[in-house]
């Protein structure tokens, strides 16, 4: 792994899910990840549930526009995390694959989203460890 990682979070619309764990690593990784998102099939807008519920924690990404995964994100990451579409994502040797097995905030309002958040900003301070640990 290179001394500043990049981690790639696809869903399915690129909407909710892997763009609330882009925010995250983002704040809290500093510079020392590179923080990619997209999705297979992406939305037109970020789910404005998920921006809230972000906003509760001091992040923003009410900027966030959904973009369709590409293969050439998946070759130039060393991470790829999943969450309900790793079927579609590409596989390629020497990457480290994780599948987040998360509900879509997909039509949930704030307090069925707030957990979801919460689980996802769990996952992302292990990932934020284990990535800083490796680099040493």
């Amino acid at each position: 792994m290179t001394d500043n990682p990049t981690v790639l979070f696809v869903c399915v619309h690129n909407a909710g899910r892997s763009q609330m764990a882009a925010g995250y690593l983002t704040a809290l990784s500093g510079e020392t990840v590179t923080v990619r998102s997209g999705g297979s099939e992406p939305g037109n807008a970020v789910n404005p549930t998920a921006v809230a519920a972000m906003a509760e924690e001091g992040i923003d990404i009410s900027r966030a526009v959904p973009q369709l995964m590409t293969t050439e994100q998946v070759q130039q990451s060393d991470v790829v995390i999943t969450m309900g579409c790793g079927d579609v994502c590409p596989v390629f040797p020497g990457k480290r694959y994780e599948d987040w097995d998360l509900p879509d905030p997909a039509g949930k309002g704030i307090e069925d989203v707030r957990p979801i958040r919460d689980e996802i900003k769990r996952r992302v301070e292990a990932l934020v460890a284990d990535l800083t640990m490796a680099g040493r």
